[in-house]
């Protein structure tokens, strides 16, 4: 975004952006000392597409928050974490809401962040009706043909994660409905209803646990290399990286690197970095490493497009809920105060 945007925006910020608090820091335990802009004008400086973070509808009424989220220079990106699910746009059979999803949409729009679609096909978050309907493969194609399709079409010109954790950690497909139903074939039909839908759509599949070397990445490599053989539309493969402080995987480099040989971008899709609590300085200077190494693998791989927070405050990260004893994943903390890992990350770029 243009300095002069930046410009305005801070002589602004006391009227348009007021906080009813100031975020106030843990004394007892170090925090960022950078001063940038913001952490996408870091990314674009570097070359990258943007910096990013996933947000929900009900984080939007913390003005707190969203004087982070919506602040110019800050975040060129925008994934919505969960209502674009096909329990949250296709509760029932060819009944389709977007409420909460055109919010997000909205939300990107208006202040100029690219907006990712989170997603189309997934094993988690589906309605009974799909997951109970002991539908034939020409019924679920249809199916997906018709949820994958509407969906993308609304979104028009969006980066889109049209295939989410088909794999098992070893390599082998997930047992899900689509699987179960239609094999691997589910993946095919998906990215081609993506893509006919919206020819300049990128199409992208996602997962968890192939970020670095390993069997799970080696089968996404053949499965990106089959794909591309039968004509199939994927544009990029999309690197989670929910990763632990202290354990990043230390071929991130390389990964990216062979999966860009095989003719496909990448994209850190889903970043947080989380810790056994309590936090302590020690844990929160390695968190500060850890950032900083996997911003520094993106910036090493020219078909590494961008980086997105998976949130980018502890007040709203899923790690607590869903890895009991574990938390304290984002570069802000649960106050809205940025962590030694906000510096991590500018230093990464």
């Amino acid at each position: 975004m243009q300095r002069s945007l930046l410009t305005a925006f801070v002589a602004l910020l006391p009227v348009a952006f007021a906080i009813p608090a100031t975020p106030v820091a843990d004394a007892s335990l170090p925090g960022s000392t950078a001063n940038v802009a913001g952490l996408h004008t870091v990314a674009r400086a570097a070359g990258k597409l943007y910096l990013g973070t996933a947000t929900d509808n009900n984080e939007l009424t913390n003005t707190q928050y969203t004087a982070i989220l919506e602040a110019p220079n800050m975040f060129g990106q925008i994934t919505a974490e969960n209502s674009m699910k096909w329990d949250a746009t296709e509760p029932e059979q060819g009944v389709f809401t977007f409420t909460l999803a055109d919010q997000i949409a909205n939300l990107a729009t208006s202040h100029g962040q690219l907006l990712r679609g989170h997603n189309c096909v997934w094993h988690q978050q589906l309605p009974s009706w799909v997951t109970a309907g002991n539908f034939n493969a020409n019924q679920l194609t249809s199916i997906i043909q018709n949820h994958c399709g509407t969906l993308v079409g609304r979104y028009a010109g969006r980066v889109w994660d049209v295939v989410n954790e088909p794999l098992n950690d070893d390599g082998s497909f997930r047992s899900d409905v689509f699987f179960n139903t239609l094999g691997e074939n589910y993946i095919p039909i998906a990215l081609r209803t993506a893509k006919a839908a919206d020819p300049n759509a990128k199409v992208y599949i996602n997962d968890f646990n192939i970020e670095g070397l390993g069997a799970k990445a080696t089968a996404m490599k053949n499965l990106v290399r089959t794909l591309k053989s039968q004509g199939v539309p994927i544009d990029g493969i999309g690197l989670q990286s929910h990763f632990i402080v202290g354990e990043v995987p230390t071929t991130l480099v390389q990964n990216m690197q062979e999966f860009v040989a095989l003719g496909v971008e990448v994209a850190i899709t889903e970043l947080d970095i989380r810790m056994t609590l309590p936090e302590t300085a020690a844990l929160l200077e390695q968190q500060k490493q850890d950032y900083q190494t996997v911003i520094s693998a993106c910036q090493a791989v020219q078909g590494c497009v961008g980086i997105t927070l998976w949130d980018f405050t502890d007040k709203f990260s899923f790690i607590p809920s869903t890895f009991p004893g574990q938390g304290a994943a984002c570069p802000w903390d649960q106050n809205l105060v940025r962590k030694p890992a906000f510096d991590g990350i500018v230093a990464g770029f």
